[in-house]
Parts: structure tokens; sequence; C-alpha cells
């Protein structure tokens, strides 16, 4: 789903003023190109996924490093369509019994009809991310370069553009501050040599091809996405944009959101930018204009009208002034140092090392294009470490969660809306944050759950006439928890269980007390929504969901729409699981939690096909399914992220997830192909696994700037791709820490430090031919952890200080 443009690449080349063939310049004070947790580039970003994306959790920027004119596509968390909705449906309570009845039957074309009629969502669909579009730095007369390079030292959190033409050498730098709430361009050139125009494009659509879902084939080295047009223009007036001086140096832009399927606009937004620069600044009616500099630095502050998901007074202008004005009074070596500090804090927490080849010291695009076949395990550890950065970048204490493209976004029209897609995706964009020491980029996830326990619970009592909260497949930033799309696809209620699931593993890794405290309230009304709702099986199976689905696969009988399919069962068999231990751990609600673990013992067994398959539905209709490659594996919760199957204490099982496996083909959608990725890895089968994530670094599945491709861009498969690295290298699970469970041959000697396992233990680890040189262990003083490698479990003890090592 990204646009393909008519222009060539040298085309697009030559109209930003950038010859095809370059030299590399060295950057200043920055790393060297190919040293570790950097990204570089030998020329600029001809399209949105060559662009490099920086963001402060809040405020994302991508960065093109055109010469001739920059380009800076920008984003505001809270930017979406819409306004404050509840579309639950009231019909739905006196439709749900014949709903069940008719799945039942067989009869589920007539269920999966009703269902469309009288259970869905009004609006059927919710609302979309959007964006603030584009900031151009238009330089006049700028020739093309002789030398150039780019890149985003992922350590800094910095993005340096830098070219030489015949009037000299040009800099750039870039940042999102998250202590100063605004994007940082700073600019540097030849004395008084340095000049440009400013102007702003606004929010627009942006067209995108269909996906190939038919094993995600099309070849993503070629250009697709928007290319910059010279020739269209810059400024789109539109109604409700307003663009105005706003003191000196200084341009405020304010306008609305967009409309939403059958929801009216509802946020205001506001952008202002600020220059401060040793040229001539002028600005007259808002037309920014620098001339005669050596140096400029632009301020960039957004916000909306946005409160929460019921409360939209807010004061988006006075905010970006106070934002702007702050961070002026600062000169830009401040700015840039508090940023490095704070965003340091988190990402310099973990490393890992995984080898080295010369391959590592071709640019990011090179490598990546020669992904699949290259010996370049160093590509896997920047990878992982680009995650990292990923995760702090788009999700931050405070802000939103991570979206489905965490929050970069160019168009008002994004593929699936760049919603929360909570079947699987928003989930997969939290596994690697408890193991990579990442647990507080977790808090925007526990806060929208404690919206959605809220919501949810409306959406429980009008639509299911049940207790507790339940919320489907998909959620937006007004909350929204009734099915939507259509039954095939939105007919799921397992999607805040799963939620809880994802915020028990954070919780396990850190064992923070304040997180179980916020936590529990919300499974215990998850689990209540299932004691309320769950039925027992017509043929005496058990309890199991209905209506639901294995999400958004189809069976052999025309729909996907059934009852008590394996993922619900096992998210369900978690959740009561979860819910009584932390229930338990507080001293809260004995009699109830008895009557939580006596359901959970009823619910429906996992179950093996003919084909010594892994069954994914309550029958064995694996062999007759329409779509036997499907980019979903949801049967295999059970196996990853979940531990209720593992090659330890349900051998059988684990046998027939790898069958399934083999029947549904390693790769996939990006994110498909990640999913797989941490399976065959928490299956222990390093080799596999790794031929797996070879197909996941290359050019079909990750782009020049190394997001993943769906394709479209989907961040989801960048994160399920880091958090299967580590499922080589380290599983916690069962009550023991498995070390090198998976390592492939490909990695015969490496090193971690920082790495988080379940008990709030960091380990820091170093191996050399498979086998652990050296161990060290941070933890709970005197905590004893159980130790497994090749079968063998030993048992430590962590001394008064909470350290072992050896």
């Amino acid at each position: 789903m990204t646009q393909r443009h008519d222009a060539s690449r040298r085309a697009v080349l030559a109209a930003t003023g950038v010859l095809t063939a370059m030299a590399a310049i060295p950057v200043a004070g920055a790393a060297k190109p190919g040293t570790p947790d950097r990204l570089w580039y030998l020329r600029p970003a001809a399209t949105w996924d060559e662009a490099l994306p920086l963001g402060n959790g809040r405020l994302g920027a991508m960065v093109f490093g055109r010469v001739g004119q920059e380009r800076l596509q920008l984003n505001e968390d809270t930017l979406w369509a819409g306004a404050p909705y509840t579309p639950d449906n009231p019909d739905a309570m006196a439709a749900l019994p014949e709903v069940r009845r008719m799945i039942a039957a067989g009869q589920y074309k007539d269920a999966t009809d009703l269902a469309s009629r009288a259970v869905m969502a009004k609006p059927l669909w919710q609302m979309s991310y959007g964006t603030l579009g584009d900031l151009l730095l238009t330089h006049d007369g700028m020739a093309e370069a002789e030398s150039y390079m780019r890149a985003l030292d992922l350590a800094t959190a910095v993005a340096t553009t830098r070219f030489r033409t015949p009037a000299g050498t040009f800099r750039r730098q870039a940042f999102v501050s998250a202590p100063d709430q605004v994007i940082v361009l700073h600019l540097e050139g030849p004395e008084a040599g340095l000049g440009f125009e400013l102007a702003w494009r606004g929010p627009r659509s942006v067209h995108y091809t269909a996906p190939d879902y038919a094993g995600a084939a099309t070849d993503l080295t070629k250009a697709q996405s928007a290319a910059w047009d010279p020739t269209e223009p810059a400024w789109a007036d539109r109604s409700d944009v307003t663009k105005a001086a706003d003191g000196e140096g200084a341009v405020l832009f304010t306008g609305r959101n967009e409309a939403g399927p059958g929801i009216p606009a509802g946020l205001t937004y506001a952008m202002r930018i600020a220059v401060v620069s040793d040229g001539v600044v002028s600005n007259e009616s808002g037309h920014l204009t620098v001339t005669g500099a050596g140096r400029a630095t632009l301020l960039i502050a957004a916000a909306t009208s946005f409160v929460s998901y019921d409360d939209v007074s807010g004061d988006p202008i006075a905010r970006v002034r106070r934002q702007t004005e702050a961070a002026r009074a600062k000169a830009f070596k401040t700015l840039k140092r508090d940023h490095i500090r704070d965003h340091q804090a988190l990402y310099g927490t973990m490393s890992l090392e995984l080898g080295r080849t010369a391959a590592a010291d071709k640019p990011t695009d090179i490598r990546i294009a020669a992904g699949e076949t290259s010996d370049d395990p160093a590509l896997a550890a920047l990878y992982f470490a680009y995650a990292r950065y990923l995760l702090i970048s788009s999700s931050r204490p405070g802000t939103q969660p991570a979206n489905l493209q965490g929050i970069w976004n160019e168009g008002v029209n994004p593929p699936w809306g760049s919603k929360y897609t909570i079947n699987i995706n928003t989930e997969m964009n939290y596994w690697p944050a408890g193991p990579a020491g990442l647990s507080a980029c977790v808090e925007p996830l526990l806060r929208m759950a404690e919206d959605l326990s809220v919501t949810g619970a409306k959406t429980a009592k009008t639509m299911y006439g049940a207790r507790g909260w339940v919320t489907h497949h998909n959620t937006d930033l007004w909350r929204a928890a009734a099915p939507i799309d259509g039954p095939m696809w939105g007919l799921w209620p397992c999607g805040g269980a799963w939620l809880c699931n994802t915020l028990w593993d954070h919780y396990d890794y850190g064992r923070d007390a304040a997180v179980l405290q916020r936590l529990y309230p919300l499974m215990k009304g998850a689990s209540t929504f299932f004691l309320d709702t769950l039925v027992e099986d017509p043929m005496g199976r058990g309890l199991i969901t209905s209506p639901s689905m294995s999400p958004e696969n189809q069976h052999p009988f025309g729909s996907s729409v059934c009852a008590g399919p394996a993922m619900d069962r096992q998210i369900v068999r978690d959740l009561f699981g979860h819910t009584v231990t932390a229930g338990r751990a507080l001293g809260l609600d004995a009699e109830w939690l008895t009557q939580v673990e006596s359901a959970r013992a009823r619910l429906a067994p996992d179950r093996i096909g003919t084909s010594g398959q892994f069954q994914e539905w309550l029958e064995d209709w694996d062999g007759a399914a329409p779509e036997p490659h499907h980019r979903h594996v949801s049967h295999l919760y059970a196996v990853y992220p979940s531990d209720q199957v593992n090659v330890r204490d349900t051998p059988d099982l684990a046998e027939a997830a790898k069958v399934t496996l083999r029947q549904r083909g390693d790769l996939a959608t990006g994110w498909g192909t990640a999913w797989r990725f941490c399976l065959w890895a928490r299956l222990a089968e390093g080799d596999h696994a790794h031929g797996v994530l070879k197909a996941l670094l290359g050019p079909k599945r990750t782009y020049p700037n190394m997001f993943d491709a769906h394709p479209p861009f989907q961040i989801d498969g960048n994160f399920g791709g880091a958090a299967g690295i580590l499922e080589m290298l380290i599983q916690s699970w069962g009550g023991e820490v498995h070390l090198l469970p998976a390592l492939p041959k490909a990695w015969p000697a490496g090193r971690v430090a920082g790495l988080r396992v379940r008990g709030a233990l960091s380990v820091d680890m170093a191996w050399r031919d498979g086998r652990v040189t050296a161990l060290t262990l941070k933890g709970p003083p005197n905590a004893i952890v159980p130790l497994r490698q090749n079968a063998v479990v030993t048992q430590v003890r962590l001394d008064k200080a909470g350290h072992y090592r050896r």
C-alpha cells in the first residue's frame, strides 16, 4: 500500500540537486560509517520509506536529507480523525443468542449475515490516524552536491545530513526533544552562505497500492512511496487551515482534524515554527525566509485540543507558543545535550553484539538489499537496536501507544487507519519491551487499557448484557470498543484480554508493585466479562467463546465466524491464570478467584488434528481452510507469546505446532514473518529461525530505512523481529531462564548486556562456540534462579547485593 510515482529515481535525485554517484563525507563529532547503532546512506531519500524517522513519543518527523529542498514530514500522536463517540450497537444483545444458535447448528453464513445486520458497531469503521503534513526548506541556487552523506545515530537519536557544493560544506542536524517537546532542525553552512525559504504543505491524502498477501513478494528495492514531485505546489489552500506570522521569526499554523466515517471533526490543532539565526530572518504574513546566514535553528512545536478520549477542550495554540519560546531561550548545544541525555537514559541500558563481517562497512540500504544472502550478522544486531530506538521514539510515558505505524504516517488516509489492531499488531509492538529493558515505554499501553476498561464496560453491558469489559479487534484514539469492519474481521471478543496478558508480561519482567495495583482491576474486569459470556460446547468439550473467530482466517464454510477457536481458549486461559496469581498476590477477592480458577479448568483444551497439526478450530478443519498459508498463526499463541505449549512440558503439542508452521510456510507479511520467527525460536529451532530472520531482513520485508514492510509499512514487524532475536539468545518461561536456547550456527560468538528476564532480573552474557563464557545476573537479593542450558538445569543464588557472576 505505497504510492507509486511516475518520476524515476534519477529524475527525483536530479530535481533535489544530488548527483547519482557521491562520495561519503565524514560527519564531524559523530561515529564513522559502518559503526554499530548507525544507519547511513550516500544519497537522499527519494521516497517516504527511505526517509529517517525521529520521535519523542508524541512528535514524529521523517527526514529526507534532500539538498536543494529539504522535506520534513511531521506527525503529532493525537491528531486523529473524528471526535469522541460511542459506536456500541444496542441491537446486538437481542441478536447474539440467535447468532450463537446458528453457529452451533453449523449455519455459519446465516450467523455471519445476522451479525452483520444487528451486531456490528455504528459506525462500522473507526477513526484514522492523521498527519501534520510537510515542512519544506527550499535553498535558492543550491548547486549539485559533489559529495554527500546522511545518517541516523541510534545512540543519540540525531539525524545528520552533510554535503559539499562549490559554495562550501553544509550540515543539518535534526532531533525531536522529549525534555523540550520540540522538533529541532539546525543548519550550518559557509559564512553568510546559508539561505532558505520555509513553506508548509498541509495534511493530504496519499494513494497506496493494494497489499500483497501472497507471500509479500513485492520487490521493495524499487521506489514505491510518495516521492517528492518538484512541480507540486508546497501550499495547498484549505478552508480549515490558517497561516500567520506569530511574533518575531515565528509562524503559526492552525486547523481542524479530518472528519471520520459518520463522525464530524472535533479537534483543533496548531503548529508553530520559530527560527533562530545569525542571518536575516524575514517574516511577512507568515512567509519565513532566512538569508545571509552561517547558522539557523528551526524549533517546531505541534499540539491538538485532545485532552482525553472524551475531552477535546485543550488549547493547542497556547501550548505550542509556550514550548517554542521556552526552547528558543536555550542555545542549540543545550537543546541537543538535554535531548541526548534523556534519550540515552533509555537507549543506553542495553547492547548486543553478534559478530561482524566486511558487509557491515557498507551503506545501510546496500546491506538490506543483500540481507537475505549476505553474511552480515551485524545487520541483525542493527535491526534489534533500531527496534529499541523506534519504541523509545514512538511510545513514552504520557504519550499515546505506538500504533500500526508507530507515530510516523504521511497521509490522512493511512493503511488500515494506522489504528491499534489488537488481534496481534499492537501486542507485537510491545513484545520486546520487557526483555529489551524498555518497560517505561509500556506505560501508554497500560493507560490505553485503563481507558478501554471504561468504554469497554459500556460495550459489554450494551451489546452483551455482561459485566466487566470487552474490546474487539481494533481501537482508536477515542477508545472505541465495539466490533468493526464486519463479522469476518471484527467479531472477536478477546482484544481486551490479550492486552491484559501483554501487560501481565510487562509486570512479570519488572515486578513493580505499583503496576500490579493498576493492572489487577483491568484483569478482573476482563475475566468477569468471560465468566458471564463463555458457553458450554454442545459436544461437551468444555467452555468456549461464541460468537468469535480465529482472527481474520476463514474456515471451510464460507466465513470466519465460529465458536471456540484455539486462540480464544488460550488467551482466556492465560487471562484467568494471571488474574488468579495477581489477586492472590494482592490478597484480594479470594472467593471470586476460586470461581475464575474453576472456569479456567473447564476451558476446552488444545487439540491435535489428523495431519498431526495444531488445530486452529475446535473441529479439524485446517486441511480444508481456503488460505493454507494465511498470515495469522493465531492458534500458536499458546507457543509464543504464551508458554502454555513448550518443548519441555508439552512435547506432543510442540511438535504439532512445528507441523502447523511447516504447513503455513515461513514467509508472510512482514509482521507475519516476524511472528513465525519468534515461534521457531521459542521451539528451540535456531537455524530454522535464523533462516526466517534472514528473509525478514531482506528487501522484500524491510524498506531501505529499515522500516518493516507489510507491505506497506507497519512497525509491528520491527518489534516482532527484535523480540525473536532475543528469544534465540535467552528465554524465560516455566520458572527457568534458558540460556542460548535457539542459537544459530551463524552467530558462533557474541555478547549481550542489559537483557531482562522475568522476575526483575538483568542478564549480561558472552558466548563462544555455542557455550556461555561469561554470565552476570542482577536482581532481587538472595533470589534463586534456575538456569537451563542444553537440558541441564543449575540453581544459582544471587548474593545479598543481588548479584551473581561466573
